[in-house]
């Protein structure tokens, strides 16, 4: 397996930059998720990856050598396409091993290849059926299976879950992050859903509008967001924002918007000073409010608003609140007394878990 390195990759259709000047580097046997909206830009790197577009500028190295110049076919990378691409007058077993074929590989070591993949996919009774008397996950674990037989230098996934129901995604997020530790290999993942994302990946790349605005591990881009865009797109259900200004007040800084006024920690105070009296945006996961009924608690920490939604999940509630002219969404568990609708709340936040966003330029503060 081998390192994919990306250096000032640009690629435009037109007048139109689908990906901007993008420098990335992943490592051999990386899990690696380019994540972010339609249009972002990432399947276009994908598909520069793998020599099914030309890089209007910039370079590609995969095991460091440089292959912009190269066929796809000369690139060692296999991809499994959102589609399946499934031959229809093929059954399974053909399926998987006409790549092999095309490369003068033997019928014994195709076969061999074919049943080991099969083996590994738990799919030995389908190898004679043809792709449409396939479910959409069995015709999925075909198509990644046409790609392990090559057994490439780099795995290439493009959004090969989005055509699957909830249930059936869930379960193949697992097989195939299971297949990544048992494969040992460089997989490059490009999807929509920052679940996905965020459950599978090693690192996470997140694109917007053809820009890399932040890469890590899950657990750094969901805590430590570079900016609006990524604290907004990681995270279910989305940060909350909200305008507001910063003031100070004695030895403390305030942040005051339409009906609440929050005392900043004092971890946060040095980085808001150069930002006192001006407009900021104050954001809060809805995983870090909780109801509370204790008036000791400091009041710098507390809000009231009103429940407008209660969403019910089984284990847990999400509740859409109005707080001034602002909206909220609080996630909790399952209180001991129901919440209902109407009902004006005393609201708790974990202040040292939120952030306060640059108005214009959209960048972390804090």
């Amino acid at each position: 397996m081998s390192k994919v390195v990306l250096k000032n990759v640009v690629k435009q259709f037109g007048s139109v930059k689908a990906v901007d000047t993008l420098s990335i580097e992943i490592q051999d046997q990386e899990f690696a998720v380019l994540v972010g909206s339609s249009g972002c830009g990432k399947t276009t790197a994908l598909r520069m990856i793998a020599g099914l577009e030309t890089a209007t500028s910039g370079d590609i190295f995969i095991d460091d050598v440089r292959v912009n110049d190269l066929p796809p076919r000369d690139r060692d990378i296999a991809m499994v396409f959102q589609n399946y691409a499934l031959y229809p007058h093929m059954n399974v077993r053909e399926n998987m091993g006409f790549g092999l074929k095309i490369q003068k590989l033997s019928g014994s070591e195709i076969n061999a290849r074919v049943q080991e993949a099969a083996d590994i996919l738990g799919i030995n009774e389908l190898l004679d059926r043809k792709p449409k008397e396939l479910s959409g996950g069995q015709r999925q674990r075909v198509a990644v299976g046409r790609a392990i037989v090559r057994k490439p230098k780099v795995f290439l996934f493009d959004e090969p879950l989005s055509n699957l129901d909830a249930k059936l995604r869930v379960a193949m997020r697992a097989e195939i992050s299971k297949l990544h530790r048992r494969l040992g290999a460089t997989i490059i993942y490009v999807t929509h859903d920052q679940v996905e994302a965020m459950t599978m990946a090693d690192r996470i790349f997140i694109m917007s509008k053809g820009v890399l605005q932040q890469h890590g591990s899950p657990m750094e881009v969901y805590a430590q967001p570079a900016n609006r865009f990524v604290a907004g797109f990681i995270g279910s259900p989305a940060m909350n924002f909200v305008e507001a200004t910063l003031k100070a007040e004695d030895s403390d800084i305030f942040i005051t918007g339409n009906g609440f006024c929050l005392k900043a920690p004092l971890a946060f105070q040095p980085a808001l000073q150069a930002h006192l009296g001006r407009p900021v945006v104050f954001g809060i996961r809805p995983e870090d409010i909780a109801l509370s009924d204790d008036t000791s608690t400091d009041p710098g920490n507390i809000l009231t608003a009103r429940a407008d939604v209660v969403e019910t999940l089984g284990s847990e509630i999400f509740i859409h609140l109005a707080c001034g002219d602002d909206t909220l969404v609080a996630r909790l568990p399952v209180p001991d007394r129901p919440v209902e609708v109407g009902q004006t709340l005393r609201l708790g936040l974990n202040l040292a878990r939120s952030h306060v966003f640059d108005k214009d330029s959209s960048n972390t503060i804090v």
